[in-house]
């Protein structure tokens, strides 16, 4: 004999059970979201170390094939790049990589490889007004600037009497594994290939330290440095005046007064020595 269907009403959730479920689902999302961000975090410092380490390469490649001359980080001769950055999508050194980053003298030794030039956390972009991506969001080609006083021809501007550093020999002080070759800008800072620490008042007149060009601090408050030796580093800053609020798409104050600012200090170990 079959049985007669029921027909009755079937039970579902009640508003309290499915308001329950939702919590419980905003509770796991609230766990399990932070530490995704900090996986992506730690992924991204990871691949900006490596960008560090191939870009080192290429410099030191290049370094090995011109007798030891190091290229000028801003008016050479040499220029490791030229163009600047900003927000104006007429100009094309934004995000053309044919305009400067392929006539650089580093290129020919970065394996066609672009993306060692970008820290994958800067998420700049600019609106191009000509070009084969004109009127759409297009990501921005670089984020990478070098040490100033690697022939920079304003360097001494920024604090006279210390090393300007020419030859891959000069480098004894204080030696590569403590000098930066290459660091990560930020965004609304970033426009030349130099990046300027400002040695005025080093090392003991912490009055006087000044943030000339602000470093990136993308990776959990933290920038991607590359050393003279070859390795790379992520460098956590402690004070709030190294990572300004960033307003996308404006360009932001430099060469600002920074006090017994720790980080000013570390940059300042890490860049250049005064001259005997």
């Amino acid at each position: 004999m079959k049985r007669a269907l029921d027909n009755g009403p079937h039970r579902g959730f009640t508003l309290i059970e499915l308001l329950v479920v939702i919590a419980i689902i905003a509770i796991l999302a609230g766990m399990l979201l932070p530490a995704l961000a900090r996986a992506k975090t730690k992924a991204q410092g990871i691949a900006c170390i490596n960008n560090g380490r191939q870009m080192m390469t290429a410099w030191r490649l290049y370094v090995d094939e011109h007798q030891e001359r190091l290229p000028s980080a801003w008016r050479g001769p040499g220029d490791w790049i030229t163009g600047d950055l900003d927000f104006n999508g007429g100009n094309s050194s934004n995000w053309d990589l044919e305009r400067d980053i392929k006539k650089s003298p580093l290129w020919p030794y970065c394996g066609g490889a672009a993306g060692i030039w970008k820290c994958p956390a800067d998420k700049s972009t600019v609106i191009p007004t000509s070009g084969p991506f004109k009127g759409r969001p297009t990501p921005r080609v670089r984020s990478i600037s070098m040490n100033a006083w690697f022939n920079g021809a304003d360097a001494s501007d920024f604090g006279p009497g210390f090393r300007v550093y020419k030859k891959f020999s000069d480098l004894t002080d204080p030696g590569p594994t403590m000098t930066w070759a290459f660091v990560d800008e930020r965004e609304d800072s970033i426009n030349d290939g130099e990046f300027v620490v400002g040695m005025t008042g080093y090392p003991d007149k912490p009055a006087q330290w000044k943030i000339v060009d602000f470093p990136a601090s993308y990776h959990g408050e933290a920038a991607g440095f590359a050393f003279a030796d070859g390795h790379s580093e992520i460098k956590k800053w402690r004070d709030r005046r190294t990572m300004p609020v960033l307003r996308r798409g404006q360009s932001l104050g430099l060469n600002q007064g920074s006090p017994n600012n720790p980080d000013a200090f570390w940059m300042m170990e890490r860049t250049t020595r005064k001259l005997n």
